[in-house]
């Protein structure tokens, strides 16, 4: 399923139309992503947890010649699934 799905799904179960849809959509995801550059966390109950992950700066290697390359310490963004979501995928 992709972002065009959901907004057809979101538009027949609403009764909005898909232009409607996709803004309160967007309009989700603007929100979503607002807050965890802010450093916070955005909780849906049922669903799951969006917040913010540090990681570490650590050695890699170039896939190709093996060489060492340095990957800077950098922030990630993190999903934890709530247990509504993780009992309908069961």
């Amino acid at each position: 399923m992709n972002k065009g799905d959901l907004v057809g799904k979101i538009a027949k179960d609403t009764g909005l139309t898909k232009p409607q849809a996709e803004a309160a959509f967007n309009s989700l995801i603007r929100g979503v992503t607002a807050s965890l550059k802010k450093g916070q966390k955005v909780t849906i109950v049922g669903f799951g947890t969006f917040s913010v992950a540090k990681r570490k700066a650590r050695i890699g290697r170039n896939p190709q010649t093996g060489d060492p390359i340095k990957i800077a310490a950098h922030k990630v963004p993190k999903f934890s699934s709530g247990s509504e979501l993780k009992k309908a995928v069961r």
